[in-house]
């Protein structure tokens, strides 16, 4: 039995070693190309998986356990990164904006389901995909291109932290319909996720200050091991609740606030980036290489009509603030990729067994959207405005992103 488990922990450890040093390749080629590494992250998890071009044999509960961690612990750093006292000033301003973003880009991936012969779920989740936006992969963008003071940026993160909100509603209620209770039941766990969600969010945005008051100590080491247990302790809960743990580290995330945010986020950077890499790289894992080419025309299909809609939105969003065509159109194409939060989406729906197609095409159209909004958005120079845009109630997002 002694030699088994030797076995089994030197084969997770030879795994380990080989992701970590695989996605080290994998990253300075995306910074030679200059294009985010999220898609990079995702080819390589495709080219390794089960029936991929080079198969690596990992172990299935390596696989699950990393995928899980990773996106917890991505989605509470993403938290870190939001004011709570912010947050509050622009959830009225930015509403309008958001309404807008909602209308425009949840129906092309609703509808491209039903015309996929997908049923009414799968087809919501798509919707789901094609509506959010990438916070990591925008936010990242924005500092590498020294954007963070233009005119537009504080309208795109107002959207970016909304569109955040509603799929803290959205994850949990989907959860419910996945898991196919009946009638009864299934009112009384949307009753217990809208409460349970809305009162964590209600705490973060309200007792934030208090709450990070009662975990400061001048120890960094006591600061880590606080917030980190507080978020997976959190996380777990919210997964008996039923409001998905990823939802549940966000949450989190947004109600630390003030000095113990900023140290929280400090001491986790040098692992956000092995966080997000994880979390694509143990996607891809999971998808078969060889289901993407039957899907890979809709989905090509599916980002020229998103991307168009999210141009839009960030156009008719800044269209009361003045600013030049350049910086309403850096709005929209800023808003194009897609990223964590679409394949958590389609996550939870592959391990449902809802739709065979839905992991692969959500795979090809994260990967294209996330190209394409990279590649425009570097090409796209708005005009640099010198004041910072707080009079927009902008919501400042920490220096320090991981890729994601």
């Amino acid at each position: 039995m002694a030699v088994q488990n030797m076995d089994v922990m030197s084969l997770t450890l030879i795994e380990l070693g080989m992701i970590i040093f695989g996605l080290s390749i994998v990253a300075r080629l995306a910074s030679r190309l200059g294009v985010s590494a999220i898609p990079f992250y995702l080819l390589a998890g495709l080219a390794v998986g089960n029936n991929s071009l080079v198969p690596l044999s990992f172990s299935e509960d390596f696989v699950y356990l990393g995928a899980e961690i990773g996106v917890i612990l991505l989605l509470f750093t993403l938290g870190l990164e939001y004011s709570s006292e912010r947050l509050k000033e622009n959830i009225g301003c930015a509403l309008p904006a958001s309404v807008v973003d909602l209308v425009l880009n949840f129906p092309p991936g609703f509808l491209a389901g039903l015309l996929l012969g997908w049923g009414v779920l799968a087809s919501v989740l798509l919707g789901g995909i094609t509506y959010i936006s990438s916070s990591g992969i925008i936010a990242k963008l924005l500092t590498d291109l020294e954007r963070m003071d233009n005119d537009e940026t504080c309208t795109v993160l107002s959207i970016l932290v909304l569109e955040d909100i509603a799929m803290a509603i959205f994850l949990p209620l989907i959860t419910i319909f996945l898991i196919k209770q009946g009638v009864l039941s299934g009112l009384l766990s949307i009753v217990v996720v809208l409460i349970a969600g809305g009162g964590m969010l209600y705490v973060a945005m309200h007792y934030g200050k208090v709450l990070s008051r009662l975990i400061s100590h001048s120890s960094d080491e006591i600061i880590l091991l606080t917030t980190l247990g507080i978020a997976i302790l959190i996380a777990g809960l919210s997964e008996r609740l039923q409001l998905s743990a990823a939802v549940g580290a966000f949450l989190v995330g947004i109600t630390l606030s003030g000095d113990v945010a900023k140290r929280t986020h400090e001491l986790m950077h040098p692992l956000t980036d092995w966080f997000a890499a994880t979390f694509f790289l143990f996607f891809g894992l999971g998808i078969d290489l060889y289901s993407l080419p039957p899907v890979l025309f809709p989905a090509l299909l599916l980002v020229v009509v998103t991307a168009a809609t999210k141009l839009l939105t960030g156009w008719l969003a800044t269209r009361h603030k003045g600013m030049s065509p350049a910086n309403r159109l850096s709005a929209g194409v800023t808003l194009i990729a897609r990223g964590e939060f679409s394949l958590v989406i389609a996550g939870m729906g592959v391990a449902a067994g809802l739709e065979p197609q839905l992991g692969a095409m959500t795979a090809a159209y994260v990967l294209c959207s996330a190209l394409l909004g990279t590649i425009l958005t570097r090409a796209i120079e708005p005009r640099l405005v010198t004041a910072p845009a707080a009079k927009y109630a902008q919501i400042p997002v920490n220096s320090h992103h991981s890729p994601r």
